[in-house]
């Protein structure tokens, strides 16, 4: 098996050249910080990632889930990881001091979670904890953030998000889960805000398991009466165990119909439950009734910044193994001493096509882990700013969130190709990790709404929004990059195919709003997830020549040598590639956005002859 499976050295460029994550502690709410301990926070999770989750990445896979007599068992080890962040303070260290947390800033909880899944993403089980309780902290009566937050936050509970329905899939506004009110004097009821529940959800990450005490599910049910759609859809902690009257726990009608067997990530149970097989469900009301899909947004937003960063852990852990082997592997010779038959064999490494799908994959995923560290210090700043700046922050966060959730998982999933391609015939087999990771990252483009979701997100709502003034935030901000890089002459090429990348992006718009002004939203829409891969092509290289302009700063001002040297030539080498070889790909997608013949307009009849 692969010994690295993240570089640090990268990670900390990232974190404090690029984004300067340490500057956040200027403000009130992250004073109590500073670089020391968000890098004593950052060695923690790579402790518990070393020794709890990396060694058993394989066995995780091997022994999956299984429901037997209505009880699912996972591998043992997932409960000592659970135990581990729990007493780490990983699971909330986002969290307020108020709350039980370290009050740490997003971009250090999303590095935490990248150094997790890159280790093992079959134990994906602490994201899905910690967004749970963020919503009971944000949304929830101080009743339920005392019953419920303190123990998810310890590793104790397991927290989920239920809120697919076999009728209704990716379509929440057809959920059909009912909560019934039940007097405040009813003996079941516990405290005010309970409700009777009834309905069936389906594909719910951790959603049962014995490595924890308890199974809290926030869920999504529409009350008697409600309106149809998703205006008439609340919120409701749904314990698996609830407690009684004389405070002890009792079975919450929830069963475990049914364990889903997957393709990949298989240390985590995908679960099929029946609320209210014996009418005995009950769930707490969070925040106002109607207003659930607003508050799950929240906890789908931060998943969708997490899916998309497990794909980049994923995506980077099968690449430092692919760059172990091909640096390992000995192969034929150079293309230029084919004829020297007497010359010993070259490492893989050595071969073009070789170092081709390299850079590829250091591309994507150094470009990938960038664009969501940019989405965590949005994020960051939308917490501590006010007024306009809050505004725009959120703009811009709000933009690039379909992007940063579906480039990393796309790009990911090629990238792991690429990862297996370097092995060759090996990468098929069992005796390496990435025919493993190339399963596992495939479910990061359908999770939290799948790319076409996404796309449309993109195209028909965030680049229309405020009459569009995201998108002229977000080029505003890359113009600054491309300023910055033209006063540097080897990446002045790049800051100009930057420019030409923002005029081609403003020509591809104005050849398609005129469809969404004119009411024909299904031919706007119709190519919206080409858009997202157009539009991610130009973001990434955004961040990519951020981090050359970086890199060229420390060449000129570091006299860097050795390994420091390689690192930063790197980089710079890194973002030309992506600019030679992946940005050019924007050509062929904008002649198909303008092309005014649309085929995926087609009825049911013409596809099947």
């Amino acid at each position: 098996m692969a010994t690295t499976y993240f570089s640090k050295r990268n990670l900390q460029f990232l974190l404090y050249d690029v984004f300067k994550a340490d500057e956040l502690t200027k403000y009130d709410y992250f004073s109590a910080h500073d670089r020391e301990t968000f890098n004593l926070v950052l060695d923690s999770a790579t402790y518990i990632a070393d020794t709890l989750m990396h060694p058993y990445l394989k066995e995780v896979d091997k022994n999956q889930p299984e429901l037997k007599d209505g009880k699912v068992r996972v591998h043992p080890q997932i409960k000592e990881y659970l135990k581990a962040m729990g007493e780490a303070g990983l699971i909330g260290a986002g969290f307020s001091f108020e709350h039980g947390g370290q009050q740490l800033p997003e971009m250090i909880s999303s590095c935490v979670g990248f150094i997790i899944m890159a280790a093992n993403n079959g134990m994906m089980y602490t994201g899905l904890t910690s967004g749970s309780a963020h919503l009971i902290t944000s949304f929830g009566s101080p009743e339920l953030i005392e019953a419920y937050v303190p123990n998810l936050l310890s590793g104790t509970w397991q927290g989920t998000m239920a809120l697919t329905e076999p009728q209704a899939g990716s379509s929440l506004s057809d959920v059909i889960t009912t909560a019934t009110p039940l007097s405040v004097d009813d003996s079941k009821a516990g405290h005010a805000g309970a409700y009777k529940i009834k309905g069936q959800k389906v594909f719910i990450s951790a959603g049962d398991h014995d490595a924890t005490e308890n199974i809290i599910h926030l869920m999504l049910a529409r009350i008697d009466g409600a309106p149809k759609g998703t205006k008439g859809i609340s919120l409701f902690v749904v314990p698996k165990y609830r407690k009684d009257e004389q405070g002890n726990f009792v079975d919450n009608d929830v069963t475990s119909t049914g364990v889903y067997h997957k393709m990949g990530q298989k240390g985590v149970p995908a679960m099929h439950l029946t609320m209210g097989s014996n009418d005995d469900t009950i769930g707490y009301l969070v925040g106002q009734p109607n207003q659930g899909l607003s508050y799950m947004f929240q906890m789908m937003n931060e998943a969708r910044i997490g899916v998309g960063m497990t794909a980049t852990a994923i995506a980077t852990a099968a690449y430092h193994a692919a760059l172990q082997y091909a640096k390992e592997r000995p192969q034929s010779r150079r293309l230029n001493e084919k004829n020297h038959l007497d010359a010993p064999q070259t490492a893989i490494i050595n071969h073009p096509d070789v170092r081709r799908m390299l850079l590829f994959q250091k591309a994507v995923t150094e470009g990938s882990l960038s664009l969501l560290l940019e989405a965590a210090r949005l994020y960051d700043l939308h917490e501590v700013t006010e007024g306009e700046e809050k505004e725009n922050t959120f703009l811009l966060l709000d933009l690039l969130m379909p992007v940063a959730k579906s480039y990393p998982s796309e790009m990911g999933v090629q990238s792991v190709s690429q990862s297996l391609q370097t092995f060759g015939g090996y990468g098929y087999t069992e005796d390496f990790p990435v025919e493993q990771l190339y399963r596992d990252i495939r479910i990061t483009p359908i999770y939290e709404g799948t790319t076409g979701i996404q796309a449309q997100d993109l195209l028909g709502r965030k680049m229309t929004m405020k009459g569009g003034k995201a998108p002229q935030l977000l080029f505003a901000e890359i113009s600054k990059t491309i300023s910055t890089a033209s006063t540097y002459d080897d990446l002045k090429p790049y800051a100009d195919s930057l420019t030409t990348e923002l005029k081609r992006t403003q020509e591809v718009l104005t050849s398609l709003l005129p469809y969404a002004q004119q009411g024909n939203i299904e031919r706007y829409l119709s190519d919206a997830t080409l858009f997202l891969e157009f539009f991610g092509i130009v973001v990434v290289a955004w961040q990519w020549l951020k981090q050359a302009i970086v890199a060229k700063q420390a060449l000129l001002t570091q006299n860097p040598e050795g390994d420091e040297l390689a690192f930063y030539e790197g980089k710079i080498h890194t973002m030309k590639y992506f600019f030679h070889y992946e940005v050019p790909k924007t050509l062929g997608l904008a002649v198909r956005l303008k092309d005014p013949e649309v085929l995926t307009i087609v009825t049911e009849k013409e596809l099947a002859l």
